[in-house]
């Protein structure tokens, strides 16, 4: 029988070995996802004919005895912000759904299949990629595994809850505010936020379609159930062998979880002491650190690089009403309204070439501080989300709504808080399990490196990953 949570090694080495068949494991992950389509709502779209016609080659490549990819036989799906011949990214964008289904591989989704992967599938996402939750007007809502009436996260949740599911071993994702982390994090999985730049984004969908611009902030990386295998796609997503891991003894740690601008929960900070807890037993040197940059700053900075690329899709009539509101809104601020507010976010969203530039400005300083401090630090741990899985909400509009974060209500968009620093300064972020809640939620932490420092981010993610434990499955 084929255990639907081996790891993706494990299945590789059974197809290896002939003791199971591409097109078995392929009928095994579809039937698990047909028995959880109804709960969770995780895969939303297949092409099961293209998918049994490349298991079948990869089979009857394997049994003539010729050398395979890395991936060779192994069944996949993928976020649906992504393209895929046949399964066009409609992003949960209703007028997308009818686009041409004869586009091509996402370049990243392009070199899965180089090395043997089968895609069957896409995974579900929020409108234009654009919540923290993962619902839409053309495929409803996905749920979290661990409860169904709380979210896997945004936007690459259908994934997250597919990968903890064991409906799929890995999965592509994309991030630009947290998309990666966030779901990673509520649903008990792994995922790499690259450095921003280290992997193409030709193919995915914000921007338009067919615009194929590799716009600021955003990037495309891996997922999976444990570290092993988020290492072995980010090899194959860079078309590079990853290192062997390496000890973390002695390495230099810093622990940032107070900051009083960005919100967190005590079971979440919790996580965040039983990871520096576990690094320290592997011999770590783990300190707590103040903010490594102003956080104010930084927050200030990001939404103001943020906001401007995700309104570039709003409709003229949107623009025109937030620009109706930029006097009010200028006085607003400077009076006092800070970052999380309506105002900010408006303003930052109709930000004029001499604003975003300013911002972009401000970046660099921020970067360059960020330099010298890792000159003192290898890595730092953090929290992702202010909170776990939260329950569904899908009021309008946006900005209204709020978390509750142990008894305080907070802004919606305070979920970019602890994400932001990798995010606006272009860094890698590791997500990782750090246990669970009391309630049974999973919680993750962030590892934070250099500049194209993944590779190290792996060492410190398996230390963590072995001491605690790493994925639970949800409750059958």
């Amino acid at each position: 029988m084929i255990e639907v949570y081996a790891t993706a090694r494990e299945m590789l080495a059974d197809l290896a070995a002939k003791r199971i068949s591409a097109r078995e494991l392929l009928d095994t992950q579809v039937a698990r996802n047909t028995a959880l389509h109804g709960k969770l709502n995780a895969v939303v779209a297949t092409d099961l004919d293209r998918a049994r016609r490349d298991a079948k080659a990869i089979d009857d490549t394997r049994a003539k005895g010729a050398v395979l990819g890395a991936l060779a036989g192994l069944p996949m799906t993928i976020k649906d912000g992504f393209d895929v011949e046949g399964l066009p990214a409609t992003s949960g964008f209703p007028p997308f759904a009818a686009r041409d289904k004869n586009c091509a591989d996402a370049e990243l989704v392009a070199r899965s299949r180089a090395a043997g992967a089968v895609v069957w599938g896409k995974t579900n996402v929020p409108l234009f990629l654009g919540d923290f939750q993962s619902y839409n007007a053309i495929y409803g809502t996905t749920n979290n595994p661990y409860d169904v009436t709380r979210t896997p996260g945004g936007s690459s949740g259908g994934a997250a809850a597919a990968l903890a599911a064991g409906i799929t071993p890995l999965e592509i994702g994309s991030d630009i505010g947290g998309s990666l982390r966030h779901p990673a994090n509520f649903c008990g999985v792994c995922s790499l936020k690259p450095t921003w730049g280290a992997l193409p984004l030709r193919g995915h969908v914000p921007p338009m379609p067919g615009m194929n611009a590799e716009l600021d902030l955003g990037v495309g990386g891996p997922m999976a159930r444990n570290v092993d295998d988020l290492k072995l796609l980010w090899s194959v997503l860079r078309v590079n062998q990853s290192p062997a891991e390496q000890p973390v003894k002695n390495a230099r740690v810093a622990v940032w979880d107070e900051e009083s601008l960005f919100p967190l929960a005590a079971e979440v900070k919790a996580a965040v002491a039983r990871a520096a807890d576990a690094l320290r037993r592997q011999g770590a040197r783990v300190e707590a650190v103040k903010a490594p940059v102003d956080a104010m700053e930084l927050i200030e900075t990001y939404l103001r690089l943020l906001a401007p690329i995700i309104s570039v899709g709003f409709p003229d009539s949107v623009r025109a009403q937030m620009e109706s509101h930029r006097a009010a809104d200028q006085k607003a601020i400077a009076e006092g309204a800070g970052p999380w507010s309506a105002e900010f976010y408006r303003l930052a969203a109709i930000g004029r070439d001499d604003e975003v530039l300013a911002a972009m400005r401000a970046r660099q300083v921020l970067k360059d501080r960020l330099a010298e401090f890792f000159k003192d630090y290898d890595a730092i741990v953090m929290p992702i989300s202010p909170v776990a899985a939260f329950q569904h909400d899908h009021s309008e509009p946006f900005n209204a709504r709020v978390l509750a974060v142990d008894g305080e209500t907070v802004p919606y968009i305070a979920m970019l808080g602890w994400i932001a620093l990798a995010t606006a300064l272009h860094l890698p972020a590791l997500a990782v399990p750090s246990g669970q809640t009391k309630s049974g939620l999973p919680v993750g932490v962030q590892i934070v490196g250099p500049w194209n420092g993944e590779d190290r981010l792996f060492d410190f993610a398996g230390a963590i990953e072995r001491e605690l434990g790493g994925f639970q499955p949800p409750p059958p």
